[in-house]
């Protein structure tokens, strides 16, 4: 028998796996299941990226090795989005690094400046991978509570001074995953200062910074002030263009750290092939319209499911962002009980909160990756165990 490597004994099972599992096995019962579990947009990828990577994959130069940085046409696409959108100015060269998908960067950036013993202080409930990649990279996860009194925020002054000293590390996420909260200058303010002073890296993970509702504009933590010396932010293409079987994204922001995440991805990968990186210049450049189309889908998926969800009595805030719904489960039953019954009784797919998180217990997410007519036959299934 072979034996794991202790650093893996310590990771639960990953939640979305675990949650594929119960979906293929409720399937093998002939149960028709509406899919609220996982994050992966159903609407299809715009067809001129998918007309640019064609172009682009039939060119023989792309089938071979690409740069590990990542071509430096794709990294100017990126420095030149970030500047219009956020009003940020990047060198390509040295503050923008291309990524095998946002995920990759995260489980890999801890690798680069955490050292065995060293903290990371990660969000929670939160994406399971701020807390795997701490692990494997042979760190302490310090877990910031984000509760609802808190408007889903962590609170700086509760963590202890001497854990401050310890960290080198901390993620943020807003638009927030699993909450579909967002943040405000005030807040991501105080996090640069509390970052400046301890001498911490803030990898903000803006993943759903695209997604937002109602006119809503989300910020960089990279446009304010004193943040260009202590943060990145990791963006992706994945679910803003509908693309997240391409893996492409890329960090953005403090050239050291930029630079560290670059060493650690030259000895582990050899780039993203280049074909991909012609579509997401297009994405990045061409495909804004696209966005909004797809943003008024989730709109309206969004307002469809959050009346239904109320109308049910269930405790739910309508988002300003992201495509997650964040509900409170009903009295006598814990996160993964509902979501149990949910899918046995119903074949409503959710995902537990505790699954993020011990703050997540309590809670469960469903996603708007499904149509209006999905959601709304979901309500009425809903309505069979609820009331």
């Amino acid at each position: 028998m072979f034996r794991l490597a202790d650093r893996l004994t310590q990771l639960p099972p990953y939640l979305f796996a675990k949650l594929d599992i119960m979906k293929q096995e409720a399937r093998a019962k002939g149960v028709d299941i509406i899919d609220l579990g996982v994050g992966d947009p159903d609407m299809p990828t715009p067809k001129p990226i998918i007309d640019r990577l064609y172009k682009a994959a039939q060119d023989a130069e792309n089938h071979r090795y690409p740069s590990y940085e990542g071509m430096l046409q794709f990294r100017q696409a990126a420095a030149n989005w970030c500047e219009r959108r956020f009003g940020v100015k990047l060198d390509p060269q040295s503050e923008v690094l291309s990524l095998i998908g946002s995920k990759e960067g995260i489980a890999h950036i801890p690798l680069a400046f955490v050292n065995p013993g060293d903290v990371v202080l990660a969000p929670n409930p939160g994406y399971p991978v701020y807390h795997a990649s701490t692990v494997l990279a042979g760190g302490e996860t310090y877990t910031m509570p984000l509760l609802k009194e808190n408007n889903y925020l962590p609170d700086f002054s509760a963590i202890d001074e001497q854990v401050l000293k310890r960290a080198k590390i901390m993620f943020l996420n807003y638009p927030n995953n699993p909450t579909a909260a967002v943040a405000d200058e005030q807040f991501f303010q105080s996090a640069i200062l509390l970052a400046h002073k301890y001498n911490i890296i803030i990898c903000h993970d803006a993943a759903y910074s695209e997604i937002a509702y109602d006119g809503y504009k989300v910020p960089s933590i990279l446009q304010y002030e004193g943040a260009r010396e202590v943060a990145i932010e990791f963006h992706s293409l994945s679910k803003t263009f509908n693309m997240t079987g391409g893996r492409i994204g890329f960090a953005v922001g403090n050239k050291e750290v930029i630079g560290g995440l670059g060493k650690v991805k030259t000895n582990i990968d050899s780039g993203i092939f280049q074909a991909i990186q012609y579509a997401g210049i297009e994405a990045i450049e061409n495909q804004a319209a696209a966005v909004d189309a797809s943003i008024a889908i989730y709109q309206e998926r969004r307002d469809v499911l959050v009346a239904g969800l109320q109308k049910l009595g269930l405790n739910v805030e309508k988002p300003k962002a992201a495509f997650y719904v964040w509900f409170e489960v009903p009295e006598g039953y814990d996160s993964a009980e509902f979501t149990a019954k949910l899918l046995q009784e119903t074949g409503i797919m959710t995902t537990p909160g505790v699954g993020f998180g011990e703050y997540g217990e309590g809670y469960v997410r469903m996603t708007l990756t499904v149509n209006v007519d999905r959601l709304r036959e979901a309500i009425g299934r809903l309505e069979t165990v609820l009331t």
